[in-house]
């Protein structure tokens, strides 16, 4: 029997990228699965694809092509939950500015531009946790996993608005850690490493970043997705109750260089 029968995991931005294969693991492992995604009715038919996928595992799985910023529907979504019930909340969205701060007045990063990326990027993190205690829904012993990235320290062109967003999330994660710990919930950020994304090939001279991991890996790969959700699963089971505020890093050891 699996060790997460009848719990669930929250994953926003779960239709793609790391959301999407820590699902599928999960799902896999027995966890029921609950995504909340945002996408244009030209890329359902694939991700209905891996819904099915999913439930083939004898597990639930709940979608809702909704806004995850929207505090109407981080309610609905909790109304669907009954207490002590999800084991998981993880934050996968990747909604931000990639701008320059060193362009024509129309393309320059802006404060708005700032604003609405650290809320997407980080904030929302907060905000749905913060939800989910209110109304007594997270498990005993439950988890809260946001992805950052090394853009975090290291600078690239466009990158700066994300970049922020991760050292807010980081700030946040290290803070939730140690506050939330009474309430038996840990809290971690999981860096992975260069990894073929829909929102990682959206950046500035992404094809670039890729020939650069490859030469700084000691393996000479890229991460997967499936690398990291290999991770997510691992930090869900019960002998990683005692990993709390960390930055835990799943990248073969590119950062090293």
């Amino acid at each position: 029997m699996s060790e997460f029968k009848n719990q669930w995991a929250i994953i926003l931005g779960g239709s793609s990228g790391l959301g999407l294969a820590s699902a599928k693991k999960l799902a896999s492992e027995g966890m029921n699965i609950c995504i909340v995604h945002r996408d244009r009715k030209s890329k359902l038919e694939a991700f209905e694809g891996e819904v099915i996928k999913m439930k083939s595992f004898g597990v639930a799985v709940k979608t809702f092509n909704k806004d995850a910023l929207s505090e109407e529907v981080r309610n609905d979504v909790i109304e669907q939950f009954s207490k002590n019930s999800v084991k998981l909340l993880l934050h996968s969205i990747a909604k931000g500015s990639l701008k320059s701060m060193n362009a024509a007045t129309s393309e320059k990063l802006s404060k708005q531009d700032l604003e609405i990326t650290i809320h997407a990027m980080a904030i929302s993190w907060y905000e749905w946790v913060q939800a989910l205690v209110k109304n007594d829904i997270f498990s005993n012993k439950a988890r809260s996993i946001a992805f950052t990235s090394e853009g975090n320290s290291r600078v690239w062109p466009g990158y700066g608005a994300v970049s922020a967003a991760k050292s807010v999330l980081e700030a946040l994660m290290r803070n939730m850690a140690v506050e939330l710990a009474p309430l038996k919930i840990t809290t971690n950020c999981i860096q992975a490493g260069t990894t073929e994304t829909p929102s990682f090939s959206a950046i500035p001279d992404s094809e670039k970043l890729v020939e650069m991991a490859k030469l700084r890996n000691p393996f000479n790969r890229l991460t997967n997705p499936e690398d990291v959700a290999d991770v997510v699963y691992l930090l869900c089971k019960n002998e990683a109750n005692w990993i709390n505020g960390t930055i835990l890093k799943v990248d073969g050891g590119e950062s090293l260089r």
